[in-house]
């Protein structure tokens, strides 16, 4: 037998898979670990202990409970949460905490500055994306500004996944996918690094050579081989950003394809069929050479679920809480007893790019329940969701085949809920792995052990979450875009 390993490395866990070539699970295992938030409006890891130290656990796990000889593993390949920036000196070595993706707001000061500097026509045209929160230039440009100690040491800015693959294979890439999130660094048109929108942000010799995420980005070192158990001279792909090997898990792989990932965040993948630009969503090569992705992304979804459970559910069983809050939730009819929830509690992605944007519960009143402002929770996430697909909609790319995945998948309320407020009926895969399971997918790609059209397969459709419309939930939506609208101004002068 043949195998290919995966492991991605989330926001809030690493999920790692071991498979064989027809895409069979021969085991699983995973690891939690925390985001920091030193300061309202940042987030970060740790290098050694969220990223490396998280890869080395699962993957010992995946050997040791396998008992799969690690010379069977024919190929490894990796993703991560990103965009990030990280700066490691001339060893590798990570010169301070990894700065995460969209979530972190720290660079709105470079942000406005380069924008200003260089024009949001001009960056749309040449970088495919507005600078937003999401972007990694504006963050390297803070760095130099704000810690010129660290800067003077950097030899290399990482991001999450090239860390891995560093420290794999002593190999300094990045793939093509994650790359355009370096705007103003990264040229769509040319696909290559450039410096000529902003030569004072950083020497391009510090950046990764480019990939694209279906080649081998290198072999596993013999330090490598002892810290993980693998084998040595085992090939490791180039890797990408979690949320396009989760795509590429359920299929999405045509233009028209969609995929909405019930994750940390809700991030939406549209395999399109040409470059689309617009300052409200995202653009990005897609993982293979002369193809395009379509991305969008809400800040707070899973994220915001585990929040509530921990700071309004402290009296559950953690390990049953999320089943039990949602038995609450189920109890409460559309439209939450007359409660809505802005589910901006680390600003807004897409379509607002709003870092100033609040969280709120409105509409509170003495009758409602805990299940209540929970089902609001799971409503206000979806009414955000529906904005992103109007978005998409208004640029005329509505999804031929929508597939869910992701651990909030297993939440069914939260399914139905979307799929009711956005109209969109949504396919769940037979297997909702994710992450893991695409990049075990791309390993066994790279070497030439399966074909793309056999992630169909490897993963088929299992069933249809279809909506069923509401006029509750019309008029909850028209009030959300409202409720936004008119606590705008309040929101900036809070801190």
């Amino acid at each position: 037998m043949a195998y290919t390993l995966g492991i991605d490395i989330g926001t809030y866990e690493t999920k790692g898979i071991l498979v064989d070539h027809a895409g069979a699970v021969v085991a699983q295992a995973a690891r939690g670990h925390q985001m920091l938030v030193p300061r309202p409006g940042w987030a970060e890891h740790r290098p050694e202990e969220d990223w490396w130290g998280d890869f080395v656990f699962v993957c010992q796990t995946l050997l040791r409970e396998s008992g799969v000889d690690p010379r069977a593993i024919k190929a490894v390949g990796c993703s991560a949460i990103g965009p990030c920036m990280l700066p490691v000196d001339v060893m590798g070595a990570p010169l301070m905490n990894g700065v995460l993706y969209g979530v972190d707001g720290r660079a709105e000061a470079e942000v406005r500055d380069l924008t200003d500097r260089i024009g949001e026509d001009v960056l749309i045209a040449r970088c495919g994306n507005a600078l937003t929160s999401q972007s990694v230039g504006p963050k390297i440009l803070w760095l130099k500004r704000q810690r010129p100690e660290l800067y003077a040491q950097t030899a290399h800015v990482l991001t999450s996944t090239s860390f891995l693959v560093q420290r794999l294979t002593g190999e300094v890439v990045i793939d093509h996918y994650t790359a355009a999130n370096f705007a103003p660094l990264y040229d769509v048109q040319t696909q290559g690094w450039v410096d000529d929108l902003a030569e004072d942000i950083l020497p391009l010799e510090r950046l990764p050579r480019l990939m694209w995420s279906n080649e081998i980005a290198g072999e596993i070192t013999g330090r490598a081989a002892a810290a993980t158990g693998l084998a040595p001279g085992t090939p490791v792909t180039a890797g990408t950003i979690d949320a396009a090997a989760e795509a590429l898990s359920v299929g999405v792989d045509r233009p028209g394809d969609m995929m909405m990932m019930y994750g940390s965040t809700i991030f939406i993948i549209l395999r399109a069929a040409e470059r689309v630009a617009d300052r409200r969503i995202w653009y990005a090569p897609w993982l293979f050479e002369g193809e395009h992705g379509s991305m969008a992304g809400l800040a707070t979804s899973g994220t915001l679920t585990r929040w509530f459970r921990d700071q309004l559910a402290r009296d559950l069983d953690p390990a049953e809480a999320f089943r039990q809050l949602a038995t609450e939730a189920a109890a409460s009819p559309p439209g939450a007893n007359g409660l809505l929830l802005l589910p901006y509690f680390s600003g807004e992605r897409t379509p607002l790019h709003d870092v100033h944007a609040k969280g709120a519960f409105f509409g509170l009143n003495l009758t409602q329940t805990r299940g209540d402002m929970y089902r609001a929770l799971i409503e206000g996430i979806a009414y955000g969701t529906r904005h992103v697909m109007e978005t998409f909609a208004d640029l005329g790319q509505r999804p031929a085949r929508l597939r869910a995945v992701g651990g909030g998948t297993n939440n069914r309320l939260w399914l139905q809920a979307t799929s009711d407020i956005t109209g969109i009926d949504q396919e769940v895969c037979d297997k909702t792995t994710g992450a893991s399971y695409g990049d075990a997918f791309l390993a066994a790609l790279a070497i030439g052990a399966v074909r793309r059209a056999d992630i169909a397969a490897w993963n088929p459709a299992a069933e249809t979450v279809a909506a069923t419309p509401d006029p509750v939930y019309e008029k909850g939506y028209a009030l959300f875009r409202r409720l936004y609208q008119q606590t705008r101004d309040i929101a900036v002068e809070l801190p």
